[in-house]
Order: structure tokens, then C-alpha cells, then sequence
């Protein structure tokens, strides 16, 4: 297989499929794949005739990085199950349900920023509730910035795939660079 250096200078869609070109040679052992979708993300456990796959929305960049944190914490037993057995309530939720929403999604979209931060992207946090009761973020977004506070102090640890996911990220775009805490404001998410 031919990996391809990153370039941030390329179109949307061809860094999308150097995502999914490099994404599914790093992880192949887990026997999964990236794929661009053309609605909204789903992860597909893998049967008998095909791998595991990761569909992440409508082609978009960060809809990829979004699902594959959300893959990269799953473990082994979740990844066994549809949608990695998560609950989802659609857009138009109630503010308990917001709430509920958010407890499940700091620690996926505070790993998204990494990724992001990595590919030198602008992350921004989603309530992912357009039509419903979702305030104004605030503390969700203190959440998300707290959380990557925790993985870099070591108080949380990284899920294995993640850390492994922004090494080989680095590896490309970084020139090995690690990720430093100082690149992390709480401001950038407003």
C-alpha cells in the first residue's frame, strides 16, 4: 500500500480520503474501516464477510474524526454492537435529554479535539441539538476542555487506539511532535 504525506493545503475531499486511506492501513488489525456515508454516522459491527466499519457523515472531516473517537473508546465488547450499543436521542430533545447527551459525548469530543488539534483543524463542540432545548453550552464546553486537562495531567488515561490514532497523526503532520497542553484554550471553544 502506498501511504501519501499530509498536505493541509489539499480540498476537503482529498484530505478525507487520505484519512480513510491511512486510517484503515493503521487499523486494519482491528479489522474495521473508515467510510465516507451519505447520511448520518453509523458504525456497523463486522460479520462473517466483512470488517467492522465506521461510517461517518456526509463525507465531512471532522464527522470522521467525531465517530472514530467515539470507535477508539469503545472497547472490544461495545464494538460488537450496533452503533457501539450507544443511546441516542435524535435532534429536538428535551433538556434532560440534553443533559444526558452531553455526560455521554465529553470525553468522545474532548478526544476529537485532539485529533483535530492534531491535523491542525478547528474543532468545534456540537450540541448536536438544533431544534431542542441544548442552552448555550458553556458548561459542556468547560467539560470537553477539563476533560483534555485530564488526559494530559494523567488523572484520565487515553484510550489505547486514540493515543495510537494522534502518534501516527503526528507522525505525519508534526514531523513526531507531540501534542502539548498549551495548544488546549478554553477560549478556542467559543
Amino acid at each position: 500500500m502506498q501511504l501519501s504525506p499530509w498536505s493541509s493545503s489539499k480540498s476537503e475531499s482529498e484530505q478525507v480520503d487520505w484519512l480513510i486511506l491511512h486510517f484503515n492501513h493503521w487499523f486494519s488489525h482491528h479489522n474495521v474501516t473508515l467510510v465516507r456515508g451519505d447520511f448520518e454516522p453509523e458504525y456497523f459491527p463486522a460479520t462473517n464477510k466483512e470488517p467492522a466499519k465506521i461510517q461517518f457523515a456526509h463525507g465531512f472531516f471532522n464527522s470522521a474524526l467525531h465517530e472514530i473517537s467515539h470507535w477508539s473508546i469503545a472497547g472490544e465488547k461495545r464494538r460488537l454492537l450496533p452503533d457501539l450499543g450507544y443511546w441516542y436521542a435524535p435532534d429536538g430533545r428535551t433538556q434532560e435529554q440534553q443533559s444526558l447527551f452531553e455526560q455521554v459525548e465529553i470525553k468522545p469530543q474532548a478526544i476529537e479535539w485532539l485529533f483535530a488539534q492534531s491535523f491542525g483543524r478547528k474543532f468545534r463542540v456540537s450540541l448536536d441539538n438544533l431544534t431542542g432545548d441544548s442552552g448555550d453550552g458553556k458548561l459542556f464546553k468547560d467539560n470537553v476542555y477539563a476533560q483534555v486537562q485530564r488526559y494530559f495531567s494523567g488523572e484520565a488515561k487515553l484510550p489505547r487506539d486514540a493515543a495510537a490514532f494522534i502518534g501516527f497523526i503526528c507522525q505525519c503532520t508534526r514531523s513526531g511532535t507531540p501534542l502539548q497542553l498549551n495548544e488546549f484554550k478554553r477560549e478556542l471553544l467559543d
